[in-house]
């Protein structure tokens, strides 16, 4: 029983996964994801049901678009099989199963959710447009605010704890307005300091911490075998600062998150 309820688990991950892409494309470029019909960004075409079910398509197309031919990036089948994992990974680190299935778990499953959404989208636009995305940003708020709302309300949650972190977002909203107004863009670290905030709600302080450490850590690598590959060039060398500005943070910082919570989750449950 628990194979078929991890395959249904991996089946709405997957099609989570197909929906990331569709929301990492669309978004920066400011169309809609929810209403407005999936087409080839070669052809413009609008796709048919069988070519968006996830995994299969791709592979049943050949990794091409059913009507111009023009191949389909690989990016889109790899995020669909890692979004299923990742989604089969988390309910089972999270005693999510057939034998033990209640409401309360379902509930915090499907936070989790929405959370791997935001984190993914984060990541994701962050790694194509160098941006951390307002509105992704706001969906993060959004769903911080009713998670803090559910653990107060049912877990009888420290309520003065996320009190702390509503200050602290309107505080950063109000310096990202300001910073608007004056340079007519929001700025990309007032965008990391408000996904951390995200992330310290959803997933606790300590492991926030040591994402960021990893983050900074993955960093400094970076910059060290840059300049260890770039040591005997004299013309267009980047700066760090330049080197700094042009690396997406964002993105490490989603991927150093999401590891970081598997690695703790699999010591809470024994696995490692």
């Amino acid at each position: 029983m628990d194979i078929f309820f991890y395959t249904i688990i991996f089946i709405i991950g997957a099609f989570f996964g197909s929906f990331y892409t569709l929301a990492v494309y669309r978004i920066p470029k400011r169309e809609d994801i929810l209403v407005k019909h999936s087409y080839c960004p070669n052809c413009n075409h609008k796709l048919g049901f069988l070519d968006l079910f996830p995994i299969f398509s791709y592979i049943f197309l050949g990794g091409k678009c059913r009507y111009c031919k023009e191949k389909i990036r690989p990016r889109y089948l790899i995020l669909e099989v890692l979004s299923g994992t990742l989604f089969v990974l988390f309910a089972y680190l999270m005693g999510l199963n057939i034998e033990h299935l209640s409401v309360f778990k379902l509930i915090e499953f499907g936070f989790f959710v929405l959370y791997l959404t935001f984190i993914i989208l984060m990541l994701g636009i962050d790694l194509e447009n160098k941006k951390i995305d307002k509105a992704v940003n706001i969906y993060g708020i959004v769903i911080s605010i009713i998670y803090m709302l559910y653990l107060c309300i049912v877990e009888k949650a420290n309520i003065y704890r996320y009190g702390i972190y509503l200050v602290l977002y309107i505080v950063m909203l109000t310096l990202d307005t300001i910073t608007l107004k004056k340079y007519a863009k929001s700025t990309y670290v007032n965008g990391i300091l408000i996904m951390l905030i995200t992330m310290a709600i959803f997933v606790g302080e300590y492991i926030t911490i040591i994402s960021i450490i990893y983050t900074l850590l993955i960093i400094a690598v970076y910059l060290l075998l840059y300049k260890l590959k770039n040591r005997k060039r004299r013309k267009n060398v980047k700066t760090d600062k330049e080197l700094s500005k042009q690396m997406p943070i964002g993105f490490y910082l989603g991927i150093s998150n999401i590891l970081v919570l598997i690695v703790v989750m699999s010591y809470i449950t024994k696995i490692l």
